[in-house]
């Protein structure tokens, strides 16, 4: 008798994966298909149809079967992750009030209304009320609400796009608790909706028979339906297990297990990542995600713009190597690898930080980029490793605020995400970190995370540490170069440590003229910002009131 497989979909920013792995965490088969239904109705908006979204996970189900023998018997269970903080809103008859908004888009609620008075007291006494205005505009059904109101009073369910994904295959308006990344009304100390009470009912104007009920990652949602067999080709009557986040996912994928080992992500945004069995803020006021396990969360730090940066810079200064690598048949990855090569670590004193992006706490709204250093000798080869170096110091930032405030020391680093590929990168955080880095045996840790989790909600493997264990490996090892480390550890203490609080003023400054990027409270239209302003940090200041 064949061993049993896995089906994980992955319905990501860029693409949908439809993934088959076995139970040692080999993927056994793939297909994937782009998202090209974006839509930009005004500068800085980014929305989508939900039902494109279903159309794309059919259409990469489709092609997985026509590129796959793999018998539908072997299939014991699918499994959803999904991209973040994408909301859907459904009428009473289950059909869409308007697109959905993309975590990227920029759209701003002009107003924040007053919480009632004991809650505006209390929140100002423990210095969250700019936390939660901050939270009010960013929260995509306050702008529906405020700019859209025939469609919000339509609205009788909210969704995030799992949810909705879950629906279509099950029937059922259900999510898992592991998904719940968004401007909704979660308690992500306790993993359930927010208590009656909680000031989050004030913040949004969402009611609780709103949303969907809630259950762990690794339980039965429900089971594929006649209609969603029909449409995708997956076997009707099969499993539905609750999954996670991708990000989540990205974490358990990578086999980070355990508060020792922190994962890095070197996507389009940045992350750092531990997971543990205890609930602590990194940032403070600022609460941890749900882990892919039940019971442990998830203590990220993001750098929002994080890869999307070194796009920027091959769509602006990589044009060279894309012709070059297009003519001589390679990955035009390997010859940016080689520009890093050509200069020295350091870049000869070309320092940057990686504030593309305002944040909240860590840093401030205030914030901004910059670069330091110029001098005659740098070119745009200089420019493109201070890039890759000023991430990696940002996130070894992060590993030390995450190790002073959980008290556990991290020894190992797990590195995933689509940097992940480039050898270059991998040695220079490999040296900026002094610790050896490890590339996981998949690149698609989002979806084998998927896949661990289904394995354990179906019995497959006895529980979350078994199925690391037989699932995940260490592929490559980039052990850290003493000299090279000695150098960033230097600049990074003496120089990168320094640039935020120095540079804050000026920021101040500068927002201050400009108005970018603007106040709180500030009514933002088309036009408004930089269609490459992104600033959006997915979740709700912390409940210490209820501590």
């Amino acid at each position: 008798m064949n061993p049993p497989c896995l089906l994980a979909i992955d319905c990501g920013t860029q693409s949908v994966r439809a993934l088959l792995f076995d139970l040692r965490g080999n993927l056994l088969a793939k297909a994937q298909v782009a998202i090209d239904s974006y839509r930009s109705p005004e500068p800085g908006w980014m929305e989508c149809a939900p039902e494109a979204f279903w159309q794309h996970l059919c259409a990469a189900c489709r092609q997985l079967w026509a590129n796959t023998d793999m018998p539908p018997e072997r299939i014991a269970g699918v499994v959803l992750t999904t991209q973040r903080a994408v909301p859907v809103t459904l009428d009473a008859a289950l059909q869409p009030t308007r697109p959905s908004m993309i975590w990227l888009d920029q759209r701003r609620a002009a107003q924040a209304p007053r919480l009632p008075w004991w809650w505006e007291s209390a929140l100002a006494a423990i210095g969250m009320r700019g936390a939660v205005r901050h939270f009010q505009h960013e929260a995509e059904v306050n702008w529906i609400a405020q700019h859209q109101p025939e469609a919000w009073a339509r609205t009788a369910h909210v969704l995030l796009l799992s949810g909705y994904l879950n629906w279509r295959l099950t029937g059922r308006l259900a999510d898992s608790v592991a998904s719940q990344v968004g401007y909704v009304p979660f308690d992500y100390r306790r993993g359930r909706w927010a208590a009656p009470w909680d000031w989050k009912w004030h913040a949004l104007p969402v009611r609780r028979a709103m949303l969907p009920e809630l259950l762990p990652a690794g339980a039965v949602l429900g089971t594929v339906t006649a209609e969603a067999a029909q449409a995708s080709g997956i076997p009707a009557g099969l499993p539905v297990i609750a999954g996670a986040a991708d990000k989540a996912c990205e974490v358990l994928g990578a086999g980070c297990l355990t508060p020792e080992i922190g994962c890095l992500s070197y996507g389009t945004a940045a992350t750092f990542n531990t997971c543990t069995a205890r609930y602590r803020e990194v940032t403070p006021f600022i609460p941890p995600y749900q882990a892919a396990v039940p019971g442990h969360h998830n203590t990220e730090v993001q750098i929002t713009r994080g890869f999307w940066m070194v796009r920027w810079f091959k769509e602006q200064f990589g044009q060279h190597e894309e012709k070059e690598a297009l003519a001589r048949g390679v990955a035009p990855e390997s010859l940016f690898d080689a520009l890093v090569g050509a200069v020295p670590p350091g870049a000869q004193g070309l320092m940057l930080q990686p504030f593309w992006n305002p944040g909240i706490k860590s840093p401030g709204p205030e914030a901004k980029g910059a670069i330091i250093g110029f001098g005659d000798v740098h070119t745009r080869a200089h420019m493109y490793r201070a890039i890759l170096e000023g991430l990696a110091y940002a996130l070894r930032e992060a590993k030390e605020r995450t190790e002073r405030r959980t008290g556990v020391p991290i020894t190992r680093l797990r590195v995933s995400g689509g940097g992940s590929q480039s050898d270059a990168v991998m040695q220079i955080t490999a040296n900026v970190f002094n610790l050896p880095c490890e590339r996981p045996h998949l690149y698609e840790t989002s979806g084998l995370g998927a896949a661990i989790i289904a394995s354990v909600g179906l019995g497959l493997h006895p529980g979350f540490a078994q199925a690391v264990q037989a699932m995940t490996r260490v592929g490559q090892v980039f052990a850290p170069e003493p000299a090279h480390a000695r150098t960033y550890e230097a600049l990074y203490r003496r120089v990168y440590c320094r640039m935020y609080e120095r540079l804050q003023p000026l920021y101040r400054e500068i927002r201050a003229i400009t108005g970018y990027p603007p106040q709180e409270g500030t009514s933002i239209g088309p036009g408004d910002r930089s269609p490459d302003a992104e600033h959006r940090s997915p979740r709700p200041p912390a409940d210490h009131q209820a501590e």
